[in-house]
């Protein structure tokens, strides 16, 4: 799932009411390229190498909200491939093509254009900002699908850790989709002080670069599994490294509930 996006174009093609109205759609951070050149690009301009150079600095940008888990959206010309190249110089993109002019009313920004090879969406003449919006949405934040294979993780979570975190991850490489299923032992004892939403809640902070892709879910104290005949499930332990097996959630009980 790509989290960095690029919205790319001739000038006037329509690239900024279109991330108007997809950025509340995922929450994302916007870097436009006319704000970052007034505001703090101020010594670039408009040759290829500036150029470059401007996609770079928005690229890192980018990047940075990508590493809190947050989207980012570029809204940029990007006309060659050396500055759509710059732009995803650490970090992957989803890339948008607005391809609603031919020409733009900078004859020096037509003859540098570049059309992308592969896009990942052309936005064509047809269709509103918002149609096209949506369609970018579906593509870079999946929706769970109860019917596809998912893997399951059934604990107490008391709290969700980094080696829980480190569990569903594996689960989600191997199989694609994880549904996490909490027991409820919220005031059993000092072991279980926390009631499910709390738990559900820093299980979707941990995992929200996953979005889309995990489920959380209550459920009964389950003390047993069982099964009869073979029928479709593969029951495995995975096995992580010292370091992550080694974290104790007792100790990271103790640090949220003591005020010293």
């Amino acid at each position: 799932m790509k989290r960095k996006i690029l919205v790319m174009g001739l000038p006037g093609a329509g690239k900024t009411t279109l991330v108007e109205a997809l950025a509340p759609r995922l929450n994302a951070v916007v870097f436009n390229g006319d704000e970052i050149r007034n505001n703090i690009n101020v010594d670039l301009g408009f040759d290829l190498p500036d150029r470059i150079e401007q996609a770079r600095r928005i690229g890192w940008l980018c990047d940075q909200v990508i590493k809190a888990g947050g989207y980012a959206i570029g809204d940029l010309i990007c006309p060659t491939p050396e500055t759509r190249a710059a732009f995803t110089q650490a970090e992957d993109a989803f890339v948008v093509w607005v391809c609603r002019i031919k020409k733009s009313r900078f004859e020096d920004t037509n003859l540098m254009f570049v059309p992308p090879k592969r896009p990942d969406i052309i936005v064509g003449a047809e269709g509103s900002a918002e149609y096209w919006a949506e369609k970018i949405v579906l593509a870079v934040r999946p929706i769970f699908d109860t019917q596809k294979p998912t893997a399951l993780f059934i604990g107490r979570f008391q709290p969700f850790h980094d080696g829980h975190k480190a569990l569903v991850e594996e689960g989600l490489r191997r199989v694609g989709q994880a549904c996490l299923a909490v027991r409820d032992t919220a005031g059993a004892d000092d072991k279980n002080p926390y009631k499910f939403e709390y738990i559900r809640a820093r299980i979707e902070h941990a995992l929200r670069q996953f979005e889309g892709r995990f489920m959380i879910v209550p459920l009964p104290n389950i003390t047993n599994f069982f099964y009869g005949r073979d029928v479709g499930y593969k029951i495995e332990k995975l096995d992580l490294d010292a370091k992550i097996e080694a974290i104790s959630a007792t100790q990271i009980r103790q640090k949220l509930s003591s005020s010293q």
